[in-house]
C-alpha cells in the first residue's frame, strides 16, 4: 500500500464521519410512507455547523473523486 492508497482510505472515512453529522431532513420512513411532512421543495438554509459540516462533505467529495482518478491513472 503507497501513498495514494492510505489516503483514499483515510478520505473515504472522513466522509463516511461527514455524512452521519448531517442531520436528517425528514422525519423517516414513516413520513415518506404516509406523506408527512412533504417539504421536499421548501427552501431551507444551513446556518451554522450545519453549512461547515455541508461544505466539508462536498471538499471531500471531491478530493475523494481526484483521488480516485489519480489511483486509477497511476496503477
Amino acid at each position: 500500500m503507497n501513498f495514494l492508497d492510505i489516503s483514499f482510505i483515510v478520505v473515504s472515512f472522513i466522509i463516511i464521519i461527514l455524512s452521519l453529522l448531517q442531520g436528517g431532513k425528514s422525519e423517516g420512513a414513516s413520513g415518506a410512507i404516509t406523506g408527512a411532512g412533504m417539504n421536499v421543495f421548501v427552501k431551507t438554509k444551513e446556518r451554522g455547523s450545519e453549512l461547515i459540516v455541508s461544505w466539508l462533505t462536498l471538499g471531500f467529495g471531491m478530493l475523494f473523486f481526484l483521488l480516485a482518478l489519480l489511483t486509477n491513472a497511476l496503477a
